[in-house]
């Protein structure tokens, strides 16, 4: 009835043995009058129907009861295929048709996306499988990308003696979602976790390229130059490093642009690059100039008023 393996075939064409699996036929099997029909042999040789060796009961089997964190669940299976593969998509769209389920008591079943529900006296809706590991996964990079901005702030913070500045650097970052979103929209991709992961792969090419701005247009503040000169001069001479750096990301991403898995990588890294390259080479020395003008007229302010105290101081006779 369950078949069993009697040996292997040892093919050509086949590089492992293909199993030779006996088993009666689903016709035979099917009704339980064809089974009692079966002939058995006996030790003597007799051929014996199933029907007189057995007693045939008809019975209920008792149900599979299926549990998840000590809670009943019934489990319902589908996979999705198509032009929407992504299952937040069908999410949505089957939750509209249970929002039309009405229950006994007249109220529609609560639906729970994120966690379980707390109780099991009423009917509940639990989506879980391919978007709990989605969501999961999403909610763990989120927190561990904060978490890294907080430490590049830090850094930022001992490394250019500042509250302000490190906040001129880190606001391109979202910057990169003005060519991202577009980009995706423009081939037909979806927003992925791969997506995602390219979008926090480029933050880190965002963030060296207003470093690298705002720590030129300090260089030449320090050799004398001021502000306004240094920003204007920052956004000049550091832009070619910046495009190239902006062309190797683009050339590089190209190899995976048409991976069925890592295009959202690919077109996060190449998109965002662009325009935040373009974005922050412009924005970032202006943010740059109107976070520290206040601060430079004030040190201009102090140095006319002491050139003016100072002409202003009597002079004493040579004698006393």
């Amino acid at each position: 009835m369950s078949g069993t393996v009697a040996g292997f075939f040892h093919l050509a064409d086949e590089r492992e043995p293909v199993p030779l699996f006996v088993q009666v036929p689903f016709a035979e099997r099917a009704a339980i009058t064809r089974l009692t029909n079966l002939k058995l042999a006996s030790t003597t040789g007799q051929m014996v129907p199933l029907a007189e060796l057995v007693q045939v009961e008809a019975s209920t089997e008792p149900p599979f009861i299926y549990r998840k964190n000590q809670q009943r669940v019934v489990y319902v299976l589908a996979d999705t295929a198509g032009v929407e593969d992504s299952p937040l998509y069908t999410i949505f769209q089957l939750n509209e048709a249970l929002q039309r389920t009405v229950q006994i008591n007249g109220a529609a079943p609560p639906i729970f996306l994120t966690r379980q529900p707390f109780l099991t006296e009423e009917v509940a809706m639990k989506w879980d499988g391919e978007w709990q590991v989605t969501y999961e996964f999403l909610r763990d990079v989120l927190f561990a990308f904060v978490a890294v901005l907080i430490l590049i702030y830090m850094l930022l913070v001992g490394w250019f003696h500042s509250f302000k500045t490190p906040l001129v650097i880190l606001t391109p970052i979202p910057w990169s979602l003005i060519g991202i979103l577009p980009a995706h929209a423009l081939i037909g991709a979806f927003l992925s976790g791969t997506s995602v992961i390219g979008f926090m792969a480029g933050a880190g090419i965002v963030v060296r390229n207003a470093i690298i701005l705002v720590d030129f247009a300090e260089l030449r503040r320090r050799q004398g130059m001021a502000l306004l000169a240094a920003v204007v001069d920052a956004g000049a001479v550091r832009f070619r490093p910046m495009l190239l750096t902006a062309a190797s990301v683009v050339v590089g991403s190209a190899v995976i642009l048409f991976d069925p898995i890592f295009q959202g990588l690919a077109v996060s890294l190449m998109a965002g690059e662009v325009a935040s390259t373009f974005l922050s080479r412009l924005a970032v020395p202006a943010l740059y100039y109107l976070s520290e003008r206040r601060q430079e007229q004030e040190q201009g302010a102090r140095v006319s008023t002491s050139d003016f105290t100072s002409g202003l101081a009597p002079t004493l006779p040579s004698d006393l």
